[in-house]
């Protein structure tokens, strides 16, 4: 399948500017115009179309998000990886790798809002959804799947959620928490689990979801659309214990017999029974499948154990390539590969636990990156991303373009052809032009961020940390020895990231002007509420 038409708008062929916020009737009349324009140009070009060749169908469109993967962990990425990651592979040998693109936070719930509406998530929150916490989408905002529901698409969310909900519509205030420790636990009878839950991913743009939320808090129970499927009536447990690192469940509700390593398989099957779903329809369809893995707890199944030179998590990831597989081999089956754009990455890096396995198996899942999940540096954000689509995207093709996980929606609209309003997306780059090899350059900035107080600012080769360190897990002594990591005397550091990924030498006091630069831009883009124009053509 070829699309030739020009799409409407661009973001990244133009410097920034200021951009009027557009009301919410504005909205509404772009998209009403967006849904009215098929049927106008139909009524007005019957005659002229009778003898031109017939519109090509829109893609399909999957996107695979991994929970803290490594940039290290496929073999696509690092060959002396230990973990054998065959689909993954494939994918990047039948598309697009991508060498420096970045979730937007070193941490699950910013990247996920960010991904889903092209805005950095600092510019809302810093943290995740706690246990029972309420959405983090405002009403008003646009989100992805809202977008391609417009433009006639099917949309389905799999898996991890971790936007929240609000749970407060089916409390039951009666029944009254208890305190463990720091933490307020909540009964199963806390809830009235008949209630459908409001403020979930239907609410969003997604028309059918599946998953357990998060699988490390509760409720521990599948979730469908937007009720519970089994009541939960346990108090929490931990079963299996994780083979290697904590459980990190969080107490809770939980259905009988929950099992932590039975989430991953059911959400494979969810997916491709999806899939199969769509087979028959010809309207396009969107499929978010967030993983749960290879995120604590690492579970492998008994099919998984030991096929890794990487300890149990090495088994996790292999489990989560083997995910990657059965999607494909979906599409594959229903011979729909050809007409469907997959896109793979993951929500932020590694986390602490690689350190570890770093010395009792020899495997960098950071690959040779600084810093694991939770890091503004390097190893915290910058994330695989594959990207295939047949005859539109070159195979076995290799960018070092700069990316964010925030671009993702201003292409998909780019793909699709529809306008964006002026009060969306606004930190999303069309990188359109980029996928089909047009051009060999994404974005010129971006900012890193995972918690308030650090900030850094990457232009170019150039990557400005404005704080002392970019470390939010903490460094084991042996492994900052072994690295030669040197302490930082300033309250600053610039980086040459194309001489430097490994961010070892701070050479804020050779280049000042450079730093100065760097400071400028990193106010500017935070002050002007966006950072993607809205003008030009792919």
């Amino acid at each position: 399948m070829i699309l030739t038409m020009r799409w409407p708008i661009a973001r990244g062929d133009f410097p920034d500017f200021e951009r009027p916020v557009a009301t919410t009737a504005r909205r509404a009349t772009i998209f009403m115009f967006a849904a009215l324009l098929p049927w106008l140009t139909g009524c007005a070009g019957t005659a002229a179309r009778s003898s031109a060749a017939p519109r090509q169908r829109l893609p399909n469109i999957v996107v695979l998000y991994a929970d803290d993967l490594g940039y290290g962990d496929l073999g696509c990425y690092r060959p002396e990886s230990k973990i054998p990651t065959p689909h993954l592979d494939r994918l990047a040998r039948e598309g697009l790798r991508c060498t420096d693109a970045h979730s937007s936070s070193g941490i699950c719930t910013p990247s996920r809002y960010a991904l889903l509406t092209g805005r950095y998530h600092w510019r809302k929150f810093h943290r995740i959804v706690n246990v029972f916490g309420p959405s983090v989408f405002a009403p008003e905002r646009l989100t992805l799947p809202e977008m391609l529901r417009q433009r006639g698409y099917r949309t389905a969310c799999i898996g991890k959620w971790h936007l929240g909900w609000d749970w407060q519509a089916i409390r039951r205030p009666e029944v009254a928490t208890v305190k463990r420790g720091r933490r307020t636990v909540y009964p199963p009878t806390a809830f009235d689990w008949q209630r459908p839950i409001p403020d979930g991913p239907l609410a969003h743009g997604f028309d059918h979801y599946f998953g357990d939320d998060v699988p490390n808090f509760p409720p521990y129970a599948w979730i469908e659309d937007n009720r519970v499927v089994t009541t939960p009536t346990e108090p929490s447990g931990q079963w299996p214990r994780p083979p290697e690192g904590s459980p990190e469940c969080r107490p809770g509700p939980m259905a009988a017999d929950w099992r932590l390593d039975a989430v991953m398989p059911e959400l494979t099957r969810r997916a491709v029974t999806w899939l199969h779903g769509q087979a028959n329809d010809e309207r396009p369809f969107f499929l978010y499948f967030p993983f749960t893995s290879p995120h604590a707890p690492i579970v492998p199944t008994a099919e998984f154990t030991g096929v890794s030179k990487a300890g149990p998590y090495g088994d996790f990831v292999a489990q989560t390539d083997a995910t990657v597989g059965a999607v494909l081999g979906a599409l594959d089956e229903l011979g729909i590969a050809d007409d469907t754009l997959v896109i793979f990455t993951a929500d932020n890096g590694p986390e602490h636990y690689a350190y570890e396995r770093s010395r009792r198996f020899g495997h960098r899942s950071q690959g040779d990156l600084r810093g694991l999940k939770r890091d503004v540096f390097e190893g915290g954000h910058r994330v695989p991303l594959l990207v295939r689509w047949p005859e539109q995207v070159r195979a076995g093709a290799t960018t070092d373009a700069l990316i964010s996980q925030t671009d993702l929606m201003a292409t998909l609209a780019a793909i699709v052809d529809t306008p964006l309003p002026d009060d969306a997306a606004e930190d999303s780059f069309d990188l359109l032009p980029l996928l089909r090899g047009r051009v060999d350059s994404g974005r010129e900035s971006m900012v890193h961020n995972t918690f308030a107080h650090t900030f850094a600012v990457r232009r170019g080769r150039w990557l400005l940390l404005a704080g002392k360190n970019g470390s939010h897990t903490r460094v084991p002594k042996w492994f900052a020895a072994a690295e030669e990591f040197e302490a930082n005397p300033h309250d600053h550091a610039l980086f040459d990231l194309r001489a430097d990924p490994g961010q070892r030498r701070n050479l804020c006091e050779r280049h000042p002007e450079i730093v100065a630069e760097l400071r400028q831009l990193l106010q500017r883009l935070r002050d002007q509420g966006h950072s993607a124009p809205r003008l030009g053509g792919s």
